[in-house]
């Protein structure tokens, strides 16, 4: 029986990461109010009374003040019907102080968004969630094209691939297993992953033998929606682990897709929860606002 080696898994710490893009964008923000004489504007409209997406569009109008960026909330009733929602955004589509427009997901009832993200402006896209940005992704032949700021990136996905970048973990030539197959981070994330020569596999419910799978990854993506899904037994000894799940256990307490305290004595790198890949999300997309406000200015 093959022994396992026990090691201390570097953490890698989203927290510190963000504030240090952060840091950049706020630089970025102001050199932009300085030229064009009004700040980047992001829009977010947040349909019903979702507490978890109250609390989300609250960070996020915190973190524009913070980075010098204008915030312009719009909150709508539950029972707004989509006719009225589309009429808003092609309304901010027009505006010119809005360089970026999130629409917060999911809509009450989990009505389908479709209709509303493709009625965004695909310029003023800042979650990355349009058809034409997802589509995108499919026509970059690599991270340099990706990245140049053409096309907004989705913000979960591109936060994980920043904490790999700036952690100097390296990806190209490498194995990399994403859990998970969503429009949000499973698919997206495994297009940037394959931008930067990354070899990619992608795992779901249906997958047969997904723990063989799993062990074969120098890099694990999990994007799979379950409380401490991955278990040690899953992990190759000296993987770097991503855990972008955020969920709650049965007590209550906040964690992610992994294990963690089992998987740290296996990997080489991981993410905590939370401190992990959350704070990135929310910085990514200060990001996306400042590119589409300096594309929109040229």
């Amino acid at each position: 029986m093959e022994r396992e080696t026990a090691m201390t898994a570097q953490i890698l710490d989203g927290k510190a990461i963000s504030a240090l893009i952060r840091a950049e964008l706020t630089e970025g923000a102001a050199a932009f109010t300085k030229r064009a004489g009004r700040k980047p504007g992001l829009a977010t409209i947040l349909v019903g009374d979702n507490p978890a997406s109250h609390t989300y569009v609250a960070n996020k109008i915190k973190a524009c003040a913070e980075t010098g960026m204008e915030s312009i909330h719009l909150p709508l009733a539950a029972t707004t019907p989509m006719a009225e929602l589309v009429a808003l955004i092609t309304k901010l589509n027009a505006d010119p102080k809005v360089d970026g427009i999130l629409l917060q997901l999911p809509l009450p009832g989990n009505v389908d968004s479709t209709p509303a993200l493709e009625a965004m402006d695909p310029g003023k896209d800042a979650d990355g969630l349009h058809p034409y940005n997802l589509g995108q992704l499919f026509e970059y032949k690599s991270w340099a094209e990706m990245s140049s700021g053409r096309s907004p990136l989705s913000c979960t996905p591109h936060g994980v691939i920043q904490i790999l970048q700036r952690s100097k973990i390296p990806v190209s030539g490498r194995h990399a297993v994403v859990l998970g197959r969503s429009k949000l981070v499973g698919k997206p994330v495994a297009m940037m992953l394959q931008a930067l020569d990354a070899t990619v596999t992608m795992g779901h419910s249906r997958t047969k033998d997904l723990e063989a799978i799993c062990r074969q990854a120098d890099i694990l993506v999990a994007a799979i929606g379950q409380p401490r899904f991955v278990k040690a037994s899953m992990v190759k000894d000296g993987a770097v682990v991503i855990d972008v799940g955020i969920n709650r256990d049965s007590a209550g307490k906040l964690c992610g897709d992994v294990d963690f305290e089992a998987v740290k004595d296996k990997a080489s790198a991981i993410t905590p929860v939370p401190g992990g890949v959350g704070p990135m999300t929310i910085t990514m997309l200060l990001h996306n606002t400042l590119q589409l406000a300096l594309k929109r200015a040229k």
